[in-house]
C-alpha cells in the first residue's frame, strides 16, 4: 500500500469562498506524512491556491462555460497521472465532472461534499434527478452540518449514504483583541456600532438587503457603522453602487477583498448573517470565535451553532424592515457578553481539530484503507 493517500479535490475554482477556504484548511492541517492532497481547478485557479500546502499540487482545466467532455477527461486524466485514492468533488457541477471522470465510481471512489441548501434551479425536478443518479457513483456524501444532512434526507436522497461533518474554526488565529486598537491600526474610527459582513459578493448573501436594511437603521441610530469585507463575485458592482448611494455612505467601510479577515472580524461589534444559502457559515464561526456576536437567519445551519439570545442571535431576517428591526433590537444588547460566550462555544464544539479528524477517518474509510 503507497504511504499517502491522496485526495483528489474537484472544483470550478479557489477563489476566495467559504467553500474553498475550507478544503484550504483541511489541507494543510491533515498529517502531510498520511495525506497528500491536490486540487484540479475546473475553470480558473485563484488566490486560495497558493494558500495550499503545495501550490504545486493544484491543475487548472480552463473549462469554458457549459457542459465540456474535455474537463471531464481532463479530470480522468489528471486523476490517473498523480495516482489518486480517491476523489473529492464540491456541490453539483464538479461532482458532474468527478463522477465522469471516476468512471462512475468503478476506477475511483469519490466522495461527494455538500456545502449549502439547493440554489434556484438545483431544487427543481430535473436537477434533483440528476443529483439522485450522480450519487450512485458516490460512496459517501458529506454535508457540513446536521441540518444540511437532514435537508437531503428530506429531499429523498439515501440517509444511509449521508455523514455530516461540522465546520470547523482555528481558534488561536481567531481571537479577541481590543477592538480600539485593531481599529486604529484599520483606519477605522475608534467609536461607533460596528456591523459588518465577511464573504463572496454573491446574490444569496444578500448584501443588498443589509445595505437597504443598514439604510433605515443609519437614520435612528447615528453612530451605527457598516463594514464590508469582500469584493469578488456577481454582485461586486451593484453592492458598491448601493454602498455609494446610501444617504449613511460615509458610515459604510467597503474594505475589499481581505487575504486575512481576522482583523476586519475583531473591530466588528456585531457579524450579520442574512444569507438562507448556508449550510453552516465558516464566518459566522470566525466571528464568533473573535468573540464578535452575529445575527444570522433562522433559515440556515447557524442554528446548530448559535443559541438564541445566549451566544447570538437568531431571527427571520427576510425583507430589508425585518433586518433593520433586528439588528435595532440587538444592538441595544450587551454585546460584549455574549461575544464571550460565543467565543466559548465555539471553542467547546467546533474546533479545527475534530473537523480534520474526521474528514481523515472519512477519507480513509471511501479509500478501504485501515484506520
Amino acid at each position: 500500500m503507497p504511504r499517502r493517500l491522496r485526495i483528489l479535490h474537484v472544483v470550478f475554482s479557489l477563489e476566495p469562498g467559504g467553500m474553498e477556504n475550507g478544503i484550504v484548511n483541511v489541507a494543510r492541517r491533515l498529517p502531510a506524512d498520511e495525506f497528500e492532497v491536490h486540487v484540479c481547478c475546473l475553470e480558473r485557479g485563484g488566490a486560495f491556491v497558493e494558500r495550499l500546502p503545495h501550490p504545486e499540487n493544484a491543475v487548472v482545466l480552463g473549462k469554458p462555460p457549459g457542459f465540456s467532455a474535455r474537463a471531464a477527461l481532463g479530470v480522468a486524466r489528471h486523476a490517473a497521472r498523480i495516482g489518486a485514492h480517491l476523489l473529492h468533488p464540491h456541490n453539483l457541477g464538479p461532482l458532474t465532472y468527478a463522477a465522469l471522470g471516476s468512471g462512475f465510481g468503478l476506477w475511483k471512489p469519490v466522495l461527494q461534499g455538500e456545502h449549502g441548501v439547493f440554489q434556484g434551479d438545483q431544487a427543481s425536478p430535473a436537477r434533483l434527478r440528476q443529483r439522485r443518479r450522480l450519487y450512485r457513483a458516490c460512496r459517501k456524501v458529506h454535508t457540513v452540518s446536521e441540518s444540511l444532512r437532514r435537508y437531503l434526507i428530506e429531499h429523498g436522497f439515501p440517509a444511509e449514504k449521508i455523514s455530516a461533518i461540522l465546520n470547523g474554526v482555528d481558534t488561536e488565529r481567531f481571537q479577541p483583541v481590543e477592538k480600539a486598537v485593531v481599529r486604529a491600526r484599520l483606519g477605522l474610527p475608534a467609536h461607533g456600532q460596528f456591523i459588518g459582513i465577511v464573504g463572496r459578493f454573491d446574490p444569496n448573501k444578500k448584501h443588498i438587503l443589509l445595505i437597504e436594511a443598514f439604510n433605515r437603521l443609519a437614520a435612528q441610530l447615528a453612530d451605527a457603522r457598516l463594514v464590508i469585507v469582500g469584493d469578488t463575485g456577481a454582485e461586486r458592482e451593484k453592492i458598491h453602487a448601493a454602498a455609494l448611494a446610501s444617504p449613511a455612505r460615509d458610515r459604510i467601510h467597503l474594505a475589499g477583498f481581505q487575504a486575512d479577515p481576522t482583523p476586519w472580524y475583531q473591530a466588528l461589534d456585531l457579524l450579520a448573517a442574512p444569507s438562507i444559502f448556508e449550510g453552516l457559515s465558516n464566518a459566522v464561526l470566525e466571528a464568533m470565535a473573535c468573540g464578535v456576536p452575529c445575527l444570522a437567519h433562522t433559515a440556515c445551519g447557524n442554528a446548530e451553532v448559535i443559541t438564541n439570545g445566549a451566544d447570538g442571535f437568531l431571527a427571520p431576517l427576510d425583507s430589508a424592515e425585518l433586518l433593520a428591526a433586528e439588528l435595532r433590537r440587538v444592538l441595544a444588547n450587551q454585546l460584549a457578553g455574549v461575544g464571550q460566550r460565543a467565543r466559548a462555544r465555539v471553542m467547546r464544539d467546533f474546533s479545527m481539530e475534530a473537523m480534520v479528524g474526521n474528514y481523515a477517518r472519512l477519507y480513509r474509510e471511501v479509500a478501504g484503507w485501515p484506520f
